[in-house]
């Protein structure tokens, strides 16, 4: 089965009016729904290349990656089917350095377009609002300021997304598919690797001398926020340290 793209499409209403490729208009969010359950049995054991080529050829330039500069395996692959794509990196305001360091040269290291996207409030201005500390009292709201709403309001300028969801992290994600219908945004999302184990990962990174967050051999296999981040024993869960002794394994960008 060839995997669909947007074929032949009656004028529609898109919201916030965006304008398709081509000077077309793009489909209504049901056959959004119907072309992302096409494309996810088509592309099922397709390998990344394929499932990103596809994304590119179908989407040109309404699409972006998301990364968390945990490492650049998802960056090369968008980059070889899409060169100057757009990088979507959320700048909490509480990263690593080492994080803002691994930007920085994927930024100078690959032809991408790495966009990094602000909240509405500062640290501080946070701080003055809520109080110091809000991750440790109430992470879920600050995840929404920090991260949640502000990619909200990027994707808004795309209509589909691509990302690093992976079925091996967590029991969450065990029913990924290549190719989803993110309601939330209306929009397609790509998940090139989601049937790679760490293995696989690994592999690619030493196959193609992938940039890589050098928080990862430090032992931080899944990196976020430093305020929210712990490291991980040797076999332990790789998202284990993601807000250790909170109950929260989401920071409520793909739930």
């Amino acid at each position: 089965m060839t995997a669909p793209r947007w074929g032949d499409r009656s004028p529609q209403s898109w919201p916030g009016g965006q304008s398709w490729p081509g000077g077309t208009t793009p489909p209504t969010p049901q056959a959004g729904e119907v072309l992302a359950d096409q494309a996810a049995q088509a592309l099922e054991g397709a390998s990344a290349e394929e499932i990103m080529q596809w994304a590119a050829d179908t989407f040109e330039d309404r699409l972006c990656v998301a990364s968390s500069m945990t490492d650049a395996v998802l960056i090369r692959l968008a980059s070889l089917a899409q060169p100057g794509i757009d990088v979507v990196f959320l700048e909490t305001g509480y990263h690593f350095a080492e994080t803002i360091g691994t930007r920085d040269a994927v930024s100078v290291t690959y032809p991408v377009n790495v966009i990094s996207v602000l909240p509405e409030l500062s640290v501080a201005e946070q701080d003055a609002e809520f109080g110091p500390r809000l991750y440790e009292r109430d992470p879920d709201f600050c995840c929404q300021m920090r991260k949640v709403t502000p990619l909200n309001r990027v994707l808004r300028r795309y209509d589909a997304w691509v990302t690093g969801v992976r079925r091996a992290e967590t029991l969450a994600r065990r029913q990924a598919k290549p190719v989803e219908w993110d309601a939330r945004h209306e929009m397609i999302k790509v998940n090139p690797i989601v049937g790679w184990t760490d293995d696989d990962v690994d592999d690619y990174i030493a196959a193609h001398g992938i940039l890589v967050n050098p928080l990862v051999y430090d032992g931080y296999p899944s990196i976020g926020c430093a305020t929210c981040t712990l490291r991980v024993e040797p076999g332990a869960d790789p998202r284990s340290g993601r807000w250790a002794g909170t109950g929260k394994s989401e920071c409520g960008i793909h739930e």
